[in-house]
């Protein structure tokens, strides 16, 4: 596929209607990372406060942008492949899908690259700037993954799908990675990604999604047989006790469950607009920020929930 050559293209074009164009977009990104901040366990936040830098506060709402800002540097290049996975499945005729074996090709996916950067930010063998870099890695994809276009292939995950964002020439994939949001944080948040995690954290603990947060870190499908349900912590510890064997990194059940979540949007919201209808206001907007606001925020959770479990051994989370 040559979908890496032609997203750089359609981003270089994006760029003259909104700036920073990549995965979620700084804003998006930041917020999953604050919000995962307030359900650190102990010794996971000891561990992201100690690892991650000043210059990012110590936070993963700062450090959580580092791994767009690097992609196109020579020596992580390799990394691009790592913000997607390529689902071929049909949106626009009713079919999404996320299939490991189809979507995730031979440089890696998302999938490959949180198993294998979920073994190196424990690996004590490894520098201090190399868990470091696999910590924010994490941050970063944990993130990604809840993007519906990060989880679809037809015409580049949106890239090059023509779009319209409060008047501007745009794409889909930019509308739905900066556009919408950077709309909706300025009416309601003055544009501070940090003050909208703080709203989402309070809907996460006694507002709407106090009732549903258990559920996503789950690694289960709802429609799932009990004898196949999966748990979080045994897959993360099996990935890091495989860390020293000569076992192929592979990916993990639970970011497939997820990747599924967010492809399931591409079926029912994302490519259901007309060409030349406004995207940053209107139906399809007031139907995209529900949209968007949950998947930060399940993000977000999971985030914390994935970093616990490595560093104190549970989710640590209701």
């Amino acid at each position: 596929m040559l979908r890496f050559q032609a997203l750089c293209a359609s981003v270089i074009i994006a760029v003259g209607a909104l700036k920073g164009v990549v995965a979620w977009g700084d804003l998006g990104h930041e917020t999953v990372g604050y919000v995962a901040m307030s359900f650190l366990a102990p010794k996971a936040l000891s561990f992201v406060q100690s690892t991650i830098s000043d210059s990012d506060d110590n936070s993963l709402g700062p450090a959580a942008t580092w791994a767009d800002s690097v992609r196109e540097e020579a020596s992580f290049t390799f990394t691009a492949p790592f913000h997607f996975v390529d689902a071929e499945d049909d949106p626009k005729g009713g079919s999404c899908s996320v299939v490991e074996s189809r979507d995730c090709g031979s440089e890696g996916c998302l999938f490959t690259a949180i198993a294998n950067y979920t073994q190196r930010v424990t690996d004590t063998s490894l520098s201090a700037t190399q868990r470091q870099e696999a910590l924010k890695f994490i941050d970063h994809f944990l993130g990604d993954i809840g993007q519906p276009l990060h989880v679809e292939a037809l015409e580049v995950g949106g890239n090059d799908i023509d779009a319209i964002c409060g008047g501007k020439a745009t794409n889909l994939h930019a509308a739905w990675d900066t556009g919408m949001i950077e709309t909706m944080l300025d009416v309601d948040f003055s544009g501070s990604s940090k003050d909208w995690a703080a709203s989402l954290v309070t809907e996460i603990k006694t507002g709407d999604f106090k009732s549903l947060a258990a559920g996503w870190i789950s690694c289960s499908s709802t429609t799932e047989p009990l004898s196949q349900k999966r748990s979080l912590k045994d897959e993360i510890m099996e990935t890091i006790s495989t860390r020293a064997t000569t076992k192929p990194v592979t990916p993990l059940a639970c970011p497939l469950v997820w990747a599924q979540e967010s492809n399931a949007f591409d079926c029912t919201d994302v490519f259901d607009f007309k060409t030349g209808q406004d995207l940053c206001t209107g139906t399809y907007f007031n139907s995209a920020i529900p949209i968007i606001k949950l998947q930060i925020a399940k993000q977000g959770f999971r985030l914390a929930a994935w970093l616990n479990v490595i560093f104190d051994g549970e989710t640590n989370l209701p």
